[in-house]
């Protein structure tokens, strides 16, 4: 009987108090793609660096090919046959093809490189194994960000790879080049090579894994054979709850306008935008990437000046010069990138959620902790954030539940206009239907919210009006039930520019 490619069994981890892996197994064999999936804080990243040497487990085994490995360390690991593909590329921008991919295993001479021998081989193995006929000598900044991928699992193949451990591989990647990622991913499964597979989008997984391990809490629940049992199944497992409404349905009516934009113009961005938000009103707003939908939220926040046209708060024109500026008017916004704009992560999970609302909960200059610990304590359980307690570091939680702290962070405010830039990006199924769920209170009290997501399924479920913004003008507006995924595509794509939409209300 062959030995697993992958073998790790009763997995314990420790950060202190948390518990992140309670005799969790791993086993994947030779010549499969095997997915790996859970809610953000199930344990994923933990295993992996488990794998990969950077965590020391506090117990368990590790078997590599039936070889039992007692200290793993990223060297000895990499030599077993066993890389990484990580999530963020890790190449040096500035080194050519043929150096990334040789990088510490250049051919040499003595002391000397073999620079032609570094470019041929490089170029070999991209048509080899890609099709792929790529400059050896081009830089790494001048590639794409599927190319750079496939740089990645070329030096892996150098190096004589025989388990690739893919993070979100396809997390930056447009359809095509995600097709072009399978479809190398399947050759190099039929060669015999084991593939970890991670991943938040449960179509990919289902299409391109042979079987599944389903983390929850931090111990596997489960292994199952995606094709059999269905996407439904495995996301069930991931929550241990019936996930079947992802998406939570809301009866608002709709009060007052709260907000306007008036034939606004920020060059080179957008060009004579015009919008309405009213109480309790969810307003979906999307386009393709640079068409400018990111550059208007940006703009009602004041982070960006307008050269023309103005922007109204209850019928009161607002002079946005700064996110300063709006948050005073009772803005709020949850950037994209959190760990950049949103959180702070050498800060508690107390003191992030109570930032932006410290005034509130003060009295003679001094803050009550009182006050500052029922509102976070409140604001933890409604979101579900997993912490062991609110003065956590916010560097210790899982991506998921950072987001969810910077959701926590402005909703401390009790802001009017919410400004919500991609907030489900890189979260799991629970934690997005979380935020749903938290998005439809919001609207039940009457808050007004702008949803921008390039997720087209999340804008026509759970916005009662759509925007779509194409190279810079507004060229459509849909109510909710008059458009679908593929249509909203198509109108942001510009392919039906042309079109009326069925149905364009303000209401």
């Amino acid at each position: 009987m062959t030995a697993p490619a992958i073998e790790m069994r009763d997995i314990d981890k420790h950060f202190g108090p948390v518990h992140a892996l309670d005799k969790a197994d791993l086993v994947v064999a030779p010549g499969t793609v095997h997915g790996l999936v859970g809610q953000n804080g199930a344990g994923k990243s933990t295993i992996i660096k488990v794998l990969a040497g950077i965590y020391r487990r506090t117990g368990g085994t590790v078997r590599v090919f039936g070889e039992q490995i007692e200290q793993i360390t990223p060297a000895v690991i990499e030599a077993k046959g066993v890389h990484f593909i990580h999530q963020d590329r890790l190449l040096v921008p500035s080194a050519t093809v043929a150096e990334s991919v040789f990088l510490r295993n250049e051919p040499r001479v003595g002391p000397f490189l073999e620079h032609r021998t570094m470019r041929r081989r490089a170029q070999e193995l991209l048509k080899t194994h890609f099709n792929l006929d790529l400059d050896p000598g081009t830089l790494v900044q001048d590639l794409s960000t599927a190319q750079q991928k496939i740089v990645q699992i070329t030096r892996a193949l150098a190096n004589d790879a025989r388990v690739l451990v893919l993070d979100e591989p396809t997390a930056a990647l447009v359809k095509k080049e995600v097709d072009n990622l399978f479809e190398v991913l399947r050759r190099l499964r039929d060669d015999g090579l084991a593939i970890i597979f991670i991943s938040h989008y449960m179509s990919e997984i289902s299409e391109i894994c042979d079987t599944v391990t389903v983390l929850r809490n931090g111990t596997d629940v489960g292994v199952v054979d995606p094709r059999e049992v269905g996407i439904q199944r495995i996301v069930d497992m991931m929550t241990n709850r019936d996930t079947s409404e992802m998406y939570p349905p809301r009866d608002v009516t709709h009060g007052e306008v709260v907000l306007e934009m008036r034939d606004a113009t920020a060059e080179p961005h957008f060009r004579n935008v015009s919008l309405t938000l009213r109480e309790g009103e969810i307003l979906g707003l999307t386009g393709l990437l640079g068409s400018g939908d990111k550059e208007v939220m940006n703009a009602l926040f004041g982070q960006i000046p307008l050269d023309s046209g103005e922007i109204l708060l209850r019928g009161k024109p607002l002079r946005m010069r700064s996110p300063v500026d709006a948050v005073g008017q009772g803005f709020a916004k949850i950037p994209e990138d959190r760990r950049a704009h949103g959180v702070a992560t050498a800060l508690s999970v107390r003191e992030n959620i109570s930032l932006a609302s410290l005034l509130s909960m003060s009295k003679r200059g001094l803050v009550s902790r009182k006050d500052e610990a029922r509102v976070v304590d409140d604001l933890i359980a409604d979101l579900g954030i997993k912490t062991p307690g609110r003065d956590q570091l916010v560097k210790n939680l899982s991506g998921g539940n950072q987001q969810k702290v910077v959701v926590a962070k402005w909703l401390s405010c009790e802001s009017e206009v919410y400004l919500m830039d991609e907030p489900t990006v890189a979260v799991d199924v629970g934690a997005k239907i979380e935020i749903f769920t938290l998005m439809n209170r919001l609207a039940a009290e009457g808050k007004s919210m702008i949803f921008l997501s390039s997720d087209l399924e999340e804008i026509v479920e759970m916005c009662d009006r759509t925007l779509v913004i194409y190279r810079g003008e507004l060229i459509g507006e849909y109510a909710k039930g008059d458009i679908d995924a593929d249509r909203l595509l198509a109108a942001a794509s510009g392919a039906a520019s042309d079109e009326t939409p069925k149905e364009r209300s303000t209401a």
